[in-house]
C-alpha cells in the first residue's frame, strides 16, 4: 500500500512539472520567439486601412463585393469562399462535396456564368471557380489575376500596363522554388491599387 502511494505521489508530481514545464513554459517560449524573430507573423499577418485600422489579414481572403454580392469591378475578386457567408475565418472550412455533387456542379455553374458576365469569355481558370480547401484562401492563379486586368483598369480609368505591373509586383513564386504555383495575393494587390 505504502509503495502504491509513493508510486502515485511521483507520478503526480511528474505530472504537474512537466504539465508547467511543457504546457505553459514551452507555449510562452515559443510565443516569446515569435514576438522578437516573426512579430508580423506572430501577430497574424494584419492589414491596416489607411486611417489606422485593422482591415484584415494577407492569410485570409476578402470579399470585394456590394452590399447587395455583385463584384465591385474595380476590385481584383477573391477565390470564391466555402466559409459560408462570406470569408469569416472561425467557419473555416472546405465544401467536402464530391465532383458528382449536383450542389457543387450548382456553385460552379453560377460561378462560372457570374465570371463571364464579368470578365467575357474565355477560358476560366479553375481557382475562379473552386473554393480552397480552408475556404478563406487570400490568394488565386496568376491566369484567374490576369484574366481580371482588362476589367479592373477599365473600372478605375488607369492603363492596363500600370494594373499588368502590379499584378506582376504581387506575384508571389513557388514556395521554396519548387511546391505549388505563383500566385496573386488579392488583399495586397487591392490595397495596392487603393494606394495608387
Amino acid at each position: 500500500m505504502r509503495l502504491t502511494l509513493r508510486t502515485a505521489g511521483v507520478a503526480v508530481r511528474a505530472m504537474l512539472v512537466f504539465t508547467a514545464l511543457l504546457g505553459v513554459g514551452y507555449m510562452l517560449l515559443i510565443t516569446a520567439i515569435g514576438q522578437v524573430a516573426l512579430p508580423f507573423q506572430a501577430n497574424g499577418s494584419l492589414v491596416s486601412a489607411a486611417d489606422g485600422t485593422v482591415a484584415g489579414s494577407q492569410l485570409i481572403g476578402q470579399s470585394f463585393t456590394d452590399a447587395d454580392g455583385a463584384a465591385l469591378p474595380q476590385y481584383f475578386q477573391s477565390r470564391p469562399s466555402a466559409a459560408g457567408d462570406g470569408y469569416d475565418a472561425a467557419a473555416s472550412s472546405g465544401s467536402n462535396l464530391g465532383p458528382e455533387n449536383e450542389d457543387l456542379i450548382a456553385s460552379i455553374s453560377e460561378r462560372e456564368e457570374a465570371s463571364r458576365v464579368l470578365d467575357g469569355d474565355g477560358t476560366i481558370p479553375v481557382d475562379a471557380l473552386t473554393a480552397s480547401g480552408s475556404g478563406l484562401d487570400p490568394d488565386i492563379s496568376v491566369a484567374n489575376a490576369e484574366r481580371q486586368v482588362a476589367r479592373v483598369a477599365e473600372a478605375r480609368g488607369i492603363p492596363v500596363s500600370d494594373v499588368e505591373a502590379l499584378v506582376a509586383a504581387h506575384t508571389l513564386p513557388r514556395d521554396l522554388g519548387y511546391l505549388g504555383d505563383p500566385r496573386v495575393n488579392v488583399v495586397e494587390l487591392n490595397r495596392a491599387l487603393d494606394a495608387r
